[in-house]
């Protein structure tokens, strides 16, 4: 079989990817023994007619799942910096949770930051800063109503901000007449019914008035990984982030796979649960699969959003009565199902194991239908 023939059987990413790794200059004979490794690999890829790639998926990720151990990682040097990972992770990717627990993002930068110059005063104005890190005290007046406080001059400096800034910023948070004298700013409850609540409810309301930065960006943490500089940040804005003229917007990305898929599409969140459950697995010393993965990741993303592994997302569009009352809360599926009549047309793997049939399994696996000899006449 010659190169032109051994091509014609192989997919088109394959031969690209194969013909940007070959040296300009390689012999035709060479090239031939390439892609004959090349066919001999990819023959061994091949899911075989029949296999039962669910089960096996279930079987490769669940096993090794089993011997995960419960930890969170807590980044070197800052204690407030915490990323879930292990088997909390692993659940929070499966269940497809809105909301995860430690959001973070890993910051790619352009020169001349990623040398690691001026990436200090970058990583401050990335950092999400609010009014209570830039006063130095609050003053509570009770008689006039007000709440007052001075600013940290050094603080505003490293920042880049001006009083006149923090002035504009509380007038939108709050919607309040702000006064300034000299260093002083004060800030009166209008509320007729204006009482000490009220004044303390301000008080905190202004300590939490978002003044610069990225919102959400609650720490930054500039490392270094071989020969560049990365901003490792707790919290996620990642169209915030991609605006900015010094990230490089190619690489950066979020453990956020719903932001992800806000802001990139349904591909990139598959490839962000393919890449975060592998690297879970890695990181965890065992071994599975990536085609494995990709399977769990193309079932969560199938219909052009993520669903999660659980009563509400993949399992709970089921069309088996059987197979949704086997996952959780039974009675009420079964419930449910009585009333309207449903009938189950046990088309799936669990539905028949409950009832003692024989399963349907195996992808690509081909059906022989014989006419009778005597029915034909």
């Amino acid at each position: 079989m010659n190169t032109e023939e051994i091509k014609s059987k192989l997919t088109k990413k394959i031969i690209e990817d194969v013909e940007d790794c070959i040296p300009k200059g390689t012999s035709a004979d060479k090239i031939k023994k390439i892609y004959e490794d090349v066919m001999k690999e990819y023959e061994l890829a091949k899911v075989a007619q029949g296999e039962s790639v669910g089960i096996i998926s279930a079987e490769s990720i669940g096993e090794p799942g089993t011997q995960m151990i419960l930890r969170t990682f807590h980044l070197a040097g800052v204690a407030e910096m915490n990323v879930t990972t292990g088997l909390p992770r692993l659940i929070e990717i499966l269940d497809g949770r809105k909301s995860i627990e430690t959001p973070m993002m890993e910051i790619y930068l352009k020169e001349p930051y990623k040398s690691g110059k001026n990436i200090k005063e970058l990583a401050v104005q990335i950092k999400e800063t609010r009014l209570g890190e830039l006063v130095k005290e609050f003053i509570i007046d009770l008689a006039e109503n007000t709440v007052s406080f001075t600013l940290d001059e050094d603080k505003l400096k490293l920042i880049g901000a001006t009083p006149s800034l923090i002035i504009k910023a509380i007038e939108k948070a709050a919607k309040l007449p702000v006064k300034q004298n000299g260093r002083e700013i004060s800030v009166p409850v209008t509320s007729k019914e204006a009482g000490v609540n009220e004044v303390y409810k301000l008080k905190e309301l202004l300590r939490h008035v978002f003044v610069a930065g990225v919102k959400n960006i609650t720490q930054v943490l500039p490392v270094k990984r071989g020969e560049e500089y990365v901003i490792i940040t707790a919290g996620s804005n990642l169209k915030a982030i991609l605006g900015m003229e010094a990230v490089d917007v190619h690489r950066t990305t979020s453990n956020d796979i719903f932001e992800l898929n806000a802001v990139f599409g349904i591909e990139a969140a598959r490839a962000s649960i393919i890449n975060e459950i592998y690297k879970i697995i890695e990181s965890q010393g065992l071994n599975v699969d990536e085609r494995h993965i990709m399977l769990v990741a193309d079932m969560m993303t199938v219909d052009g959003m993520i669903k999660g592994i659980t009563r509400y997302g993949i399992i709970g569009e089921k069309s088996s009565v059987l197979a949704r009352a086997s996952f959780e809360t039974p009675i009420k599926h079964l419930i449910n199902a009585a009333l309207v009549g449903e009938r189950d047309p046990l088309n799936s793997v669990v539905e028949n194991v409950m009832i003692n049939q024989i399963v349907p399994i195996g992808t690509g696996q081909s059906r022989i239908v014989m006419k009778d000899k005597e029915n034909k006449k």
